[in-house]
C-alpha cells in the first residue's frame, strides 16, 4: 500500500474526479454489465425526465436512490440493465417553443405548419442532454446514455400505439365530451392527477348575482353565489337541493325580495346601521361565515319553502347570449351535489364550465349531448357569441362581468375569497374547468383490479402506498388520454367521414398494409395525411386519422413495454421478467408516473407494472420554501459536489428522512457534516492502518500482507471478535454507525496493538482485522459512496494479489451468521459505561490526562461484570485513565432501588386500573424490587407485571463521611459507575507523565513528522530539580508503552546529536524543554576493548553505523538474531556486532539499558 495525506489534504472532489478517470479506463460500468451476464435478470424502470431543463437536487437525490439500489443489485451477481430515458413529447416541450416563437394561440401554429412547428421541438428536446450526462455522471450515477430512449423514438412510439390497440380491443377505451381542467397557458386539457399537481391559495372574487323569478307574486329573485364570475354570461340553470328548506325574505330598505336556503341566511350581505358600521362583504363559503340566521333588523321573512317547491320555475336570464334556449333553459332543477354548507345552497349552472353542471344540465334536458356550445375558445378567450366579453381572456373579464351585472341592477353583494385553487404544473397559469372531446380510458371500469394490483406491490414508506396511494385508486376517475395538440404520439386511430368505421392502428405493418403508404416516423406531420380506403367500399370514400396526440403521461406509462419496442421485440426478455423488480421516484408521482404504470400494466395484464417501489420526498430550500432559481435560495448541485464531493451530497440525501416520502431543508451545512463527522473519520482509520502496516516496512519487519480471515476469528483478542461480529449487521441499515464504531472503538481502544507495542504477532492480527473491517465496509458502502470507497479500495487491493480491478466488481458481503451476541452487547455496555464516567470526570472538571484510583460498576449479571473486568478491563482502564475496575454486583452496596411503571405498555393493558396499580408500583421496597428482579413477575391487584412492565431505577447512594468531591457517580436506571476522585502522590506522577507524553505527540505534530519517522526525545529539567527526571523513571513503562521509546535526559546526550525541533512547558510547576531529535545509532562505551583498544577502528565503525539507515539495520539485526558482522570498513578486521550489548539502535535504547 502507498502512503496516504492527511485528513486535512485529502480533496475529495479532486479523488473523485480521478476515480471517474478509473472508471472510464477500465469502461468499468459496462465490465460490470458483462460480468453479470446471464445472471438473475433484475428489471429497473427509469422514469423519463424532460430534456428542456437542468437536473435539480430532486433529481440527484432519486437518481441516488436508483444508483444505489442497482449497484447493490449488482454487487449481489444479478444483471442489471440501465437506460437512461428521456421524455419528448407533450406540455413541457411545446410551452418552451411557445415562448421562443412568441406563439400565443392554435392558429399561429397552424399558419407556421405543424411539420415546421414539430421539427422544432424536436430541436430543442435534447437541448441539456450533454449537460444532464455530465452531472449524472458526475454524481456517480452508472446508467447508460449510449443506449438511451427517447418517447420520440419511432420504435418507442409504435409500441405506445400497440398498447393503445390493446385497450381497444379490450373495449376499454372510448370518445366522450367532459368537462375536464384546461390550461389556457398550454391550450390543452390536463388529466386530474396532473390538475392536482399545483394548488395555490389565491384571492379570488366572490360574488351573489340574483335571478328574478318569473311570475312569482312577490317578485322574488332566487339567490345564486360564485367565485368564477366569467361563467354567469354561459349560465342556463340554477340548481337548489330538492331536500333543502328554502326561505322567502324582503330586505326591509328597499323591498327587494331574496330566496336562499334557510340554513344560509346569514350570507345575506348587512345594510349599514344608524351606527355607522359598514356592509360586512360576503365571505361565500368561509368556514367562519355568520352563524346567527337571519338579521331581522335588515329582513323579513316572508315564507320557508321545501326546496322541491322550487324545481321547474323559470327565472329571468342575466345575459342575452344563449336566448335561443330558453325554451328548455333559465329554469330551477334539483340535485343532491347542491349543499347547505357553502354559498346560498342555489348554485348557478354554466354546463360547459363545471363538470356537476355539465352533469345535471345533460340530465334534467337543459342541453343535449351533441348541442352544447363552448363560449371560451382554445385559448381562454370569449367567441364572438359572447359579443359583449369576446376576445378577452375569461380571468382578465371578471372585473367587467361583475360590473355589467351591477349595472343591471342584478349585483347583490360584492366581496373576495382566499381558497385553494389549481394552477397548471408547466405554465404556472390558473386552470378553468371547460367542456372538451377527448378519448378516455375506462379506469373506472377496472378500478377493483387497481387496488388489488397495488396489494402486491412493496412500497417504502409503505403509508404512501396504504393511505396516498390506495386512497386515489379509490376514486380513480376515467382518463382523459389525448391531447388536442401537436408534438407527441398520435392516436392511432382513423375514422371514415360519417364516423361510422373506425380502425385503431396497432403497429407500422398495420398501417403501411392498409394505407400503401411506407412509414418511416408517427410523428403527426407524418401521418396526418395518410388515408386508409373504407373497408365498406369506395362510395363510403376513405378513413382519416384524428387530430389528437397521446398525453405525455399515457406514454411514460407505456415505458416498461416502449423503451424495449415490446411487443415487436424482446418478448421472452420481458415476459419472464414482468412485472419489474423496482422504480423510485418523488411523491408527487403517486398520482403521476406511479399512477399511469399501475393503469396501464393492470388493463394490459391483469398486475402492477413494479414490484418494490422507493418514494422520496421533496428537497426544499433551507427556509422550507420551494426551490426557486429566481430567488437562488439554494446552491447549484455543481457547486455543492466542487466544494464537498459527489459522496458527501449522496450520502446526505440518502441518510435523511427524504428517503422515507418526508420533506428535507437541504442545507450546504448537513453536507460539510457528512464529510466531517462520517468520511474524514472514516479516512482517519485507513490511514491509521497504511501507516502501520509501513511502519513494518520501515522497522525492517516483513511487508504488511493481510492475515486471512478464518484464521483471524480464533484470535484471543476481545474487540477483535466484536468487530467480526458486528460486519455481520452489515446487511442492515447499520453503515454509518459501523464506521462510527470502527473509528471511535475498534481503533481508538487499539491503538497500542496496531502500533506494535503489545508485539509484532498481536500487531499484525490487529491490522488485518482493521484491514478486512476496513475492505468489507468499503464493499458494503460501494453502492452509497461509489468515490470514496474507491479511492480506499485501490489503495488497500494492493496488499492482496487477488483483489478485483474495482470495487465494484466486488460481491457484496455475505454473513456467516456467526454474530457474537454477548460480545456486541458487552461492549455497548462498556461504551455506556465510559460515557457515565466521562460525565462524572466532566462534573468535576476531572481532564482524562487526570488518573484516577478506581472506578466501581455496579450491576446484578454477574456475566456483564466478568466482561467488564475481564476482556474488557484493560480498555475501559486506559480510556478513562484508572487504575482499578471493580466489580460489584450488589445493587444495595452502592446504590438504592426506585421501581417506576412503563405507563407506555400498561395504560393500554390496564385501562382504568392504571393508576391503582402505578401507585403500588412506586411504592414497591428495596427487598420486594429485588424480589422481583429474581422472580422477574410480581401480582397488583390481580394483574400480573413482568420485567417489561415494570423500570427499575438505580440511586447512588453515598458512603457515609463522603463528600461528592470524593466519591461520585452517574447511572443510566440500568448501570451505576462510581469514580473514586481522590489523589495520592502516585496518581499524580502519572498524570504528570501523561501531560508531559501530549506535549511530546503535539511537538512531533507541529515538527510534520510522520509515525513511521523514528526519533529521539530529550528532556532538561529547567529549576535545576531531579523531581521531573523521578516521576519519568518511575513511569516509563508507561512512556515506552506510548511513544516506544525512552525519554532521555539532555545530559545523557551524545555530542553528535541532531535536534530537529525543541520546546519548553511547565507543568504541575515543573519546567522544562522537551527536544526531539533524529534517531541514531549509539556504541556501547566497552566496545574499544571489544575493538583491541583500537580507537580508529571504534571510530570508523561510529561513522559507519551513522551513514546507515536505522529501519535497514534493524532489519540485519533480526534476521542474524540479534547480531551483524562488519566486514567492509577498509584497513580493518571483520567485527561481530551484537544489539542491546556492543550497539544500540537509538538513544532510548542506550539509556534505559545503562538504568538497568
Amino acid at each position: 500500500m502507498e502512503d496516504v495525506c492527511e485528513g486535512k489534504d485529502f480533496s475529495f472532489p479532486l479523488e473523485e474526479q480521478r476515480v471517474l478517470e478509473l472508471w472510464s479506463k477500465l469502461d468499468a460500468f459496462h465490465e460490470q454489465l458483462r460480468r453479470t451476464e446471464g445472471g438473475e435478470e433484475f428489471i429497473f424502470y427509469d422514469g423519463p425526465p424532460f430534456a428542456t431543463g437542468l437536473p435539480h437536487y430532486g433529481h440527484i437525490l432519486a437518481g441516488t436512490i436508483k444508483d444505489v439500489v442497482t449497484r447493490h443489485q449488482s454487487m449481489r451477481g444479478r444483471h442489471v440493465m440501465r437506460r437512461f430515458g428521456w421524455d419528448c413529447h407533450g406540455l413541457p416541450v411545446e410551452f418552451e417553443i411557445d415562448k421562443l416563437l412568441g406563439i400565443t394561440n392554435r392558429q399561429q401554429v397552424l399558419d407556421l405548419g405543424i411539420g415546421k412547428y414539430n421539427e422544432t421541438c424536436r430541436g430543442i428536446v435534447t437541448k441539456y442532454v450533454a449537460e444532464w450526462e455530465a452531472v449524472v455522471t458526475r454524481t456517480g450515477r452508472w446508467i447508460d446514455f449510449k443506449a438511451d430512449y427517447k418517447t420520440m423514438d419511432i420504435n418507442f412510439m409504435e409500441s405506445v400505439w400497440w398498447v393503445f390497440g390493446q385497450l381497444w380491443d379490450k373495449d376499454l377505451v372510448y370518445k366522450g365530451f367532459k368537462v375536464m381542467p384546461y390550461s389556457t397557458g398550454c391550450k390543452t386539457a390536463l388529466s386530474n392527477f396532473e390538475a392536482g399537481l399545483d394548488y395555490r391559495t389565491v384571492p379570488d372574487p366572490a360574488v351573489m348575482v340574483s335571478f328574478p323569478v318569473i311570475g312569482d307574486a312577490d317578485n322574488a329573485a332566487l339567490v345564486a353565489w360564485t367565485t368564477t364570475p366569467w361563467t354567469l354570461p354561459s349560465n342556463l340553470a340554477l340548481c337548489v337541493n330538492a331536500n333543502l328548506v328554502y326561505a322567502k325574505v324582503k330586505d326591509r330598505s328597499n323591498g327587494t325580495v331574496y330566496i336562499v336556503a334557510e340554513s344560509r341566511l346569514g350570507q345575506l350581505p348587512v345594510k349599514a346601521k344608524a351606527s355607522g358600521k359598514k356592509q360586512a362583504p360576503s365571505k361565500g363559503s368561509n368556514a367562519e361565515a355568520v352563524q346567527g340566521g337571519l338579521d331581522t333588523e335588515s329582513y323579513e321573512l316572508l315564507a320557508k319553502i321545501p326546496g322541491s317547491s322550487l324545481v321547474g320555475l323559470k327565472y329571468t336570464p342575466l345575459f342575452d347570449f344563449f336566448l335561443e334556449l330558453q325554451d328548455t333553459a333559465f329554469r330551477v332543477i334539483a340535485d343532491n351535489y347542491v349543499t347547505d354548507d357553502s354559498g346560498t345552497g342555489v348554485v348557478h349552472c354554466a354546463p360547459a364550465f363545471g363538470e356537476d353542471d355539465h352533469r345535471v344540465c345533460l340530465s334534467a334536458g337543459i342541453i343535449e349531448a351533441s348541442g352544447l356550445v363552448v363560449a371560451v375558445d382554445d385559448d381562454g378567450h370569449f367567441i364572438e357569441k359572447i359579443s359583449q366579453f369576446k376576445g378577452r381572456h375569461v380571468k382578465e373579464a371578471d372585473k367587467d362581468i361583475i360590473n355589467a351585472v351591477k349595472d343591471k341592477g342584478r349585483l347583490v353583494s360584492k366581496g373576495s375569497i382566499e381558497h385553494s385553487y389549481p394552477y397548471c404544473w408547466r405554465s404556472g397559469t390558473p386552470l378553468i374547468y371547460r367542456a372538451v372531446p377527448s378519448w378516455f380510458i375506462k379506469v373506472e371500469k377496472i378500478r377493483d383490479q387497481l387496488l388489488e394490483c397495488n396489494k402486491e406491490t412493496y412500497w417504502v414508506p409503505d403509508y404512501v402506498k396504504e393511505k396516498r396511494f390506495h386512497n386515489w385508486l379509490e376514486g380513480a376517475r376515467d382518463w382523459a388520454v389525448s391531447r388536442s395538440r401537436f408534438w407527441g404520439t398520435p392516436l392511432p386511430v382513423w375514422i371514415s367521414q360519417d364516423g361510422e368505421e373506425i380502425v385503431v392502428m396497432d403497429s407500422i405493418e398495420k398501417l403501411e398494409r392498409l394505407s400503401g403508404v411506407k412509414v418511416n416516423d408517427l410523428h403527426r406531420h407524418h401521418v396526418d395525411d395518410i388515408t386508409i380506403p373504407s373497408s365498406r367500399g369506395p362510395e363510403f370514400g376513405v378513413l382519416k386519422r384524428v387530430e389528437d396526440v397521446f398525453d405525455c403521461w399515457f406514454e411514460s406509462g407505456s415505458m416498461p413495454y416502449a423503451y424495449i419496442h415490446y411487443p415487436f421485440e424482446n418478448r421472452e426478455l420481458f415476459e419472464k421478467n414482468f412485472p419489474g423488480n423496482f422504480v423510485a421516484e418523488g411523491l408527487d408521482q403517486t398520482r403521476g408516473w406511479f399512477y399511469t404504470l399501475m393503469v396501464l400494466s393492470t388493463a394490459l395484464f391483469g398486475k402492477p407494472a413494479f414490484k418494490n417501489l422507493i418514494c422520496n420526498g421533496l428537497v426544499l430550500a433551507e427556509d422550507g420554501k420551494k426551490m426557486s432559481k429566481s430567488k437562488q435560495n439554494y446552491p447549484s448541485p455543481m457547486e455543492v459536489i466542487d466544494e464537498y464531493g459527489a459522496d458527501a451530497l449522496r450520502l446526505y440525501l440518502v441518510n435523511s428522512p427524504v428517503v422515507r416520502a418526508e420533506s428535507l431543508r437541504f442545507k450546504r451545512i448537513g453536507v460539510f457534516g457528512v464529510v466531517k463527522d462520517v468520511f474524514l473519520p472514516w479516512y482517519n482509520a485507513y490511514r491509521f492502518l497504511v501507516q502501520n502496516a509501513k511502519r513494518l516496512e520501515v522497522e525492517g519487519l516483513t511487508a504488511f500482507s493481510p492475515i486471512d480471515q478464518a484464521s483471524l476469528r480464533k484470535s484471543s483478542n476481545v474487540l477483535d471478535h466484536w468487530i467480526h461480529s458486528a460486519t455481520e449487521s452489515l446487511v442492515v441499515p447499520y453503515l454509518v454507525k459501523y464506521i462510527d464504531n470502527l473509528t471511535n472503538i475498534y481503533v481508538r481502544f487499539n491503538r497500542k496493538r496496531l502500533k506494535g507495542r503489545t508485539g509484532e504477532e498481536d500487531c499484525k492480527i490487529s491490522l488485518s482485522t482493521l484491514y478486512h473491517a476496513l475492505v468489507t465496509t468499503c464493499v458494503a458502502m460501494a453502492p452509497f459512496t461509489p468515490f470514496f470507497t474507491e479511492v480506499l479500495y485501490q489503495n488497500l487491493r494492493k496488499a492482496s494479489s487477488k483483489s478485483e480491478q474495482s470495487i465494484h466488481f466486488c460481491s457484496f458481503p455475505s454473513t456467516t451468521g456467526e454474530r457474537d451476541e454477548r460480545v456486541e452487547r458487552s461492549v455497548t455496555r462498556m461504551m455506556t459505561i465510559i460515557d457515565l464516567a466521562r460525565n462524572i470526570r466532566e462534573r468535576h472538571s476531572k481532564a482524562l490526562k487526570t488518573p484516577l484510583k478506581e472506578m466501581v460498576v455496579v450491576h446484578p449479571d454477574s456475566e456483564f461484570l466478568e466482561d467488564i473486568t475481564g476482556k474488557l478491563k484493560e480498555y475501559v482502564m486506559e480510556e478513562m485513565n484508572v487504575k482499578t475496575v471493580t466489580p460489584c454486583n450488589d445493587p444495595m452496596k452502592y446504590a438504592s432501588l426506585r421501581a417506576e411503571p412503563n405507563f407506555s405498555v400498561l395504560g393500554k393493558r390496564l385501562g382504568k386500573d392504571m393508576g391503582k396499580v402505578s401507585n403500588e408500583v412506586k411504592k414497591m421496597t428495596q427487598e420486594q424490587i429485588l424480589a422481583f428482579e429474581q422472580s422477574g413477575e410480581i401480582l397488583f391487584l390481580g394483574h400480573c407485571l413482568t420485567l417489561d412492565d415494570i423500570k427499575v431505577v438505580r440511586q447512588f447512594k453515598r458512603p457515609v463521611d463522603v463528600s461528592e468531591k470524593e466519591i461520585d457517580a452517574a447511572g443510566d436506571g440500568d448501570v451505576l459507575v462510581i469514580l473514586d476522585l481522590r489523589a495520592d502522590q502516585s496518581l499524580i506522577e502519572a498524570g504528570v507523565a501523561r501531560e508531559v507524553v501530549n506535549r511530546i505527540q503535539k511537538l512531533r505534530k507541529t515538527a510534520q513528522l510522520e509515525p513511521t519517522d523514528l526519533i529521539d526525545v530529550y528532556y532538561e529539567s529547567v529549576d535545576n530539580s531531579n523531581t521531573l527526571e523521578e516521576i519519568l523513571q518511575s513511569q516509563d513503562q508507561y512512556i515506552r508503552d506510548v511513544l516506544g521509546n525512552s525519554l532521555v535526559p539532555k545530559a545523557a546526550a551524545t555530542s553528535d546529536m541532531v535536534v530537529i525541533c525543541e520546546e519548553s512547558h511547565t507543568v504541575h510547576d515543573m519546567s522544562f524543554v522537551i527536544y526531539i531529535a533524529r534517531c541514531m545509532p549509539v556504541l556501547a562505551a566497552d566496545l574499544l576493548s571489544y575493538a583491541s583498544g583500537n580507537s580508529d577502528h571504534v571510530e570508523a565503525l561510529r561513522v559507519y553505523l551513522l551513514s546507515r539507515s536505522i529501519s535497514r539495520l534493524k532489519n540485519e539485526f533480526q534476521t542474524g538474531n540479534g547480531k551483524i558482522t562488519v566486514r567492509c570498513i577498509e584497513g580493518y578486521p571483520p567485527i561481530d556486532l551484537q544489539l542491546g550489548k556492543h550497539v544500540f539502535l537509538s538513544a532510548g535504547d542506550f539509556y534505559q539499558a545503562n538504568r538497568s
